[in-house]
């Protein structure tokens, strides 16, 4: 009778990893911090903000799309947006808004991570686009006689082509990363959805490098577009401030007012999930200030271009009274 020798350590260590990896099939999502009697209230109310952003935004594309007065720079980037904005939410709200009605938390490994990589690319994109936007804005009035010739085209579509690019692969960089970690024991994520911050913190790896990577990458996807924003809406201000006039003043509020709203509520919102997270013990505040990136903003983004926008206002009132909505 042979007796086989003990496995070595190494191969053990192995074997320990591939256990590990395999033993996690699923995450629990806690989903929001409400009580479970007030499910139905807050499952009503989220569903009514969702589709109000699926129909909002798809609204702005349509009227950008049939008025032939918004075919600018400026309106083929917010088309874009508000497409981005439609996928951004639909990432995380029908899987959450599922869970409140059937009172399941569960999400398999691969959605988890289809997840987290669709949520990434979409969070990315609209960076990318406002800060696209917010050049646009710029050249209109800093250099308005260069305006055709700067703007053309061409840049326009090679501004949206980067931006997917970029996105593209910031997102997915950091999904390989993350799909390389190894989970077991605890499988609960205290989220409504599969946050890549909350699944590090659950991660029994090494975090190190998807930690180094969240810095460099975000300065490049984050920081860096924020700053771009910043510094032309400087070059806007120094501009209006040389020629100070009522008039001049009202036509550039009118032109970024709707823009700066927008790109204050996603920033703000970045600047309190990511920059003034909260404690490990305490994961309310985040998830709440998750709601409001990922699906209150969202919804806002087509309010406040109709309302504060005259051509787009002009735009709804020419459609309607085409009367594109009688079925004659």
């Amino acid at each position: 009778m042979s007796i086989s020798p003990p496995p070595s350590p190494a191969k053990e260590k192995k074997s320990m990893k591939t256990d590990n990896q395999s033993s996690v099939s699923e995450f629990l999502l806690l989903g929001l911090p409400i009580w479970p009697e007030q499910q139905g209230i807050y499952y009503t109310l989220f569903l009514i903000i969702y589709l109000t952003t699926v129909l909002g935004n798809l609204l702005i594309i349509l009227l950008i799309r049939l008025d032939p007065r918004l075919h600018t720079p400026m309106y083929f980037f917010l088309s874009h947006l508000a497409f981005t904005d439609i996928s951004f939410s639909s990432v995380t709200a029908p899987k959450m808004l599922i869970n409140m009605q059937t009172q399941t938390q569960s999400i398999s490994y691969g959605g988890c991570i289809s997840q987290v990589y669709f949520f990434l690319f979409g969070g990315d994109l609209d960076s990318f686009l406002l800060t696209s936007m917010a050049y646009d804005r710029y050249v209109a009035i800093c250099h308005p006689l260069l305006y055709t010739a700067i703007m053309s085209q061409s840049l326009c579509f090679q501004l949206v082509i980067v931006s997917w690019v970029l996105s593209c692969a910031s997102a997915l960089l950091h999904t390989l990363l993350l799909a390389r970690l190894s989970f077991c024991g605890d499988n609960t994520l205290p989220h409504f959805f599969c946050d890549l911050s909350a699944l590090l913190k659950l991660s029994s790896s090494d975090t190190t490098v998807n930690d180094l990577v969240i810095i460099t990458v975000g300065g490049v996807v984050i920081t860096l577009p924020f700053i771009c924003i910043l510094v032309s809406y400087g070059r806007i201000g120094a501009t209006i401030l040389r020629v100070p006039s009522t008039k001049g003043i009202c036509k550039a509020l009118s032109t970024c007012g709707s823009h700066l709203s927008v790109v204050s509520l996603y920033y703000g919102a970045i600047i309190g999930l990511y920059f003034f997270p909260s404690s490990n013990n305490s994961n309310d505040k985040d998830v709440i200030v998750a709601v409001l990136y990922t699906l209150v903003t969202p919804m806002l983004n087509p309010f406040i271009y109709s309302l504060r926008n005259q051509d787009m206002k002009g735009a709804l009132g020419h459609l309607l009274r085409r009367g594109i909505f009688s079925p004659y």
